[in-house]
C-alpha cells in the first residue's frame, strides 16, 4: 500500500498540495488498515487524512537543505529504469525465481 508514497522533498518544482496529500491518504490507509473505510470511521478516517496532511505539508515546507533540487522527470526516468532492472521488461520478469518450474521426465523402471 506505501510505495506509492514517494519522496516529496527537494525538487524542483516543489510538491503540489495534491501529491502531499496523496501520501498523507495512503499513510493513513496504511496505519489504519482500511483501503476505504466504512461509514462508520469515515469522519475519523478523513479527519486523519487532514491531520497528517497538514503536518506533511509543514514539514516539507520547512526543511532545508545545501543540495541542489531534484529533477523530477530525470528521477522518474531513473526509477523507470530501477524498476526494469528489478522486474524486467513488459513480458515479465527476467529473474531465475519467475521461470516456471520444468516437468519432471517420468523414469521407466
Amino acid at each position: 500500500m506505501c510505495r506509492s508514497i514517494k519522496t516529496l522533498f527537494n525538487f524542483e518544482p516543489p510538491a503540489t498540495d495534491a501529491e502531499v496529500r496523496a501520501a498523507s491518504l495512503q499513510f493513513v490507509r496504511k496505519l489504519s488498515g482500511f483501503s476505504a473505510p466504512s461509514q462508520a470511521n469515515q469522519d475519523v478516517f478523513d479527519a486523519a487524512v487532514d491531520d497528517v496532511y497538514k503536518v506533511a505539508r509543514r514539514l516539507i515546507d520547512s526543511l532545508v537543505t545545501n543540495a541542489p533540487p531534484k529533477d523530477r522527470e530525470e528521477e522518474a526516468a531513473k526509477a523507470k529504469e530501477r524498476n526494469l532492472i528489478r522486474f524486467g521488461g513488459p513480458q515479465g520478469p527476467s529473474s531465475p525465481m519467475s521461470a516456471k518450474p520444468k516437468a519432471k521426465a517420468k523414469v521407466k523402471s
